[in-house]
């Protein structure tokens, strides 16, 4: 059987062993690099279906090294990013979301926990979670927007945007309930599957680029609208 390949970029030796040994009883294949320069030139030859992130590394940092493999110019930028954060200051994964990553898990960690993140992300990255069973055509159309669900494509005003595979799938997830108030935990749930923790306010973050990436004036909305004391609703009627 074969096994579907990740790759983790931290400076922690024994951590990379046991994470290695973890998941590979579960049918991933981990290569190490352990440092992000290292690990930078090893993307483009493994080409992993997912990179697990140290946050704090020597030489060039975590949020660097996201940074650069979401500035890339092929499929290479839409590599899903897991990032491990030592710090408990909430800033960090804040940043860490800003920059592109997909998701982030605190350190020290329990590998199921883990285990389980790498495939919510891998799940994400495959087919959203919150897509219907049925469904006659994998679009949707909003005005000037449209969204590809098999293709895992968005146009606006058909110019192709880019978002992380995080965040089409929250955007997937808001445009299939369009004119639905839903609560931040509502959003999230649809796509993650999984209680959130109480103040997690990452999906401001995440609805901040996608917002960037679609509407014309991210500071004054039309397609994503703040419901304040709720959360957000998805514009029904769009140019």
């Amino acid at each position: 059987m074969s096994q579907t390949q990740l790759l983790m970029i931290d400076d922690d030796d024994r951590l990379a062993q046991m994470v290695s040994e973890y998941l590979g009883q579960s049918g991933f294949a981990v290569a190490h690099a352990a440092d992000g320069e290292s690990g930078l030139e090893q993307l483009p030859l493994l080409h992993p279906s997912l990179v697990i992130l140290d946050l704090m590394m020597p030489g060039i940092d975590g949020l660097e090294v996201c940074r650069r493999i979401r500035s890339m110019s092929d499929e290479l930028a839409q590599t899903p990013v897991l990032m491990l954060t030592a710090k408990g200051d909430p800033m960090d994964r804040i940043i860490g979301l800003e920059l592109g990553a997909d998701d982030y898990l605190p350190k020290p960690f329990e590998p199921r926990e883990l285990l389980a993140r790498v495939r919510a992300v891998m799940r994400r990255k495959g087919k959203s979670a919150s897509a219907p069973t049925e469904r006659a055509t994998p679009l949707l159309r909003f005005g000037s927007l449209e969204i590809d669900r098999d293709a895992r494509t968005l146009a606006v005003n058909g110019e192709l945007a880019d978002l992380t595979s995080y965040q089409f799938d929250l955007l997937v997830a808001m445009a299939e309930r369009a004119g639905r108030v839903l609560s931040r935990d509502q959003i999230m749930e649809a796509v993650r599957g999984r209680e959130l923790e109480a103040f997690d306010r990452s999906i401001d973050v995440h609805i901040g680029r996608i917002r960037n990436a679609i509407e014309a004036d991210s500071k004054n909305p039309k397609r994503i609208l703040t419901v304040r004391g709720v959360g957000y609703v998805f514009a029904k009627e769009q140019d």
